[in-house]
């Protein structure tokens, strides 16, 4: 009998599917737990924009008809705000969807694609599906990226470059020094793509904002979404930036209709509503900071963080992980990441943040 299997690529016949975290509605159907708390998806736990929410009621009277297919005034408004030309903007179902078609578009058996280890688990996905090779490269310090030991992984058979900023799971940035360094030592035939997913929380002044080079002597693909400070992650929705002929290409291998109506208004009203977003960073600021103190008076070990959740060391991840699960507390153990000791933690409401402080003393303490 022939084995479905052996009809695709051993790339893809060996894939283990993405890992999301844990939906308070299967922890409460598996131990009945009546009130979880879930820090395990880096979500905003403000909940969505109010704009976007109306917007989306006043669209669903035209539910039986199908979206724009070019995603117009969409792109019309992201252009306006990176003030780019709108074929330059790219409109995607989330971040992965964009990390999926590049690598179908640019790799192939033969063909590799270079990133940091703990970085974003859809890059080797994605490569490894389009047949591509993963070259690995090792952190700094066990959790930043080294820049200028990725352009040196780069070979004449490398297509794509993903560089997470800040980086899932760790929180870590790089800087401007570096980031320039970097692009004077990659090759013209290699796509840089920056997955800036979490840029709007980033407070350093030496932050890259990688719109800044892109050029026509450079492929630079900018990444972002509107899961995480608009807080619209169930819709999937984001973008990139880059050049036109990029784009192009992109929309040639999307699905039709790869956004559907509810995502286009709701993320155009989003983007309008600066209260929503001033108050989620508030929130978060006031959130990591509470949350690094008390690790601190815990001696737990952190990595202090750039974005909405904190990577901390708890020596068994996955028996932290699961104690913390029949506390009805939802956090995410990071073995798939290469940290087994770790679990990472997003912030949430205050309230939501001192349940997880009293839980994790209660695990990690208890006599």
């Amino acid at each position: 009998m022939i084995k479905v299997e052996d009809l695709v690529l051993p790339s893809v016949a060996a894939i283990n599917p993405y890992e999301p975290g844990k939906p308070i509605e299967e922890l409460q159907r598996e131990l009945g737990i009546g009130e979880a708390v879930k820090l395990a998806s880096n979500e905003n736990p403000l909940g969505p924009s109010p704009r976007a929410v109306s917007a989306i009621k006043a669209s669903l009277a035209d539910l039986n008809r199908y979206p724009d297919g070019a995603n117009y005034e969409l792109r019309r408004r992201i252009a306006a705000r990176h003030q780019v030309d709108p074929r330059c903007v790219f409109a995607a179902g989330g971040s992965v969807e964009v990390i999926n078609l590049l690598a179908f578009l640019f790799l192939r058996p033969g063909l590799n694609a270079v990133f940091s280890e703990h970085s974003f688990a859809i890059y080797p996905l994605a490569t490894h599906a389009a047949g591509g090779t993963c070259r690995v490269v090792p952190t700094i310090d066990g959790y930043s990226h080294d820049l200028d030991a990725i352009a040196s992984a780069i070979d004449a058979d490398t297509r794509l470059v993903f560089l997470a900023n800040p980086n899932n799971p760790t929180g870590t940035i790089y800087h401007r020094a570096e980031w320039k360094r970097f692009l004077g030592r990659v090759p013209e035939h290699v796509v840089i793509v920056a997955d800036e997913a979490y840029f709007e929380f980033v407070r350093d002044p030496e932050y890259p904002d990688s719109l800044d080079d892109h050029n026509d002597a450079r492929l630079i693909v900018t990444m972002r979404t509107f899961s995480k400070i608009f807080g619209l992650a169930g819709l999937r929705a984001g973008y990139a930036v880059a050049r036109p002929e990029i784009v192009r290409l992109l929309n040639n291998v999307r699905q039709p209709f790869n956004l559907t109506s509810l995502a286009q208004v709701a993320v155009i009203a989003a983007m309008d509503d600066t209260q929503h977003v001033e108050r989620t960073l508030k929130v978060n600021a006031e959130g990591v900071a509470y949350l690094e103190a008390e690790f601190r008076r815990m001696g737990i070990a952190f990595v202090p963080t750039h974005g909405n959740f904190i990577l901390t060391e708890v020596g068994d991840g996955r028996t932290v992980y699961d104690a913390l699960l029949r506390k009805g507390v939802i956090v995410r153990a990071m073995n798939g990441y290469g940290y087994p000791r770790h679990v990472r933690i997003s912030v949430g409401l205050p309230e939501e943040n001192r349940r997880l402080i009293e839980a994790l003393e209660q695990v990690m303490f208890a006599k």
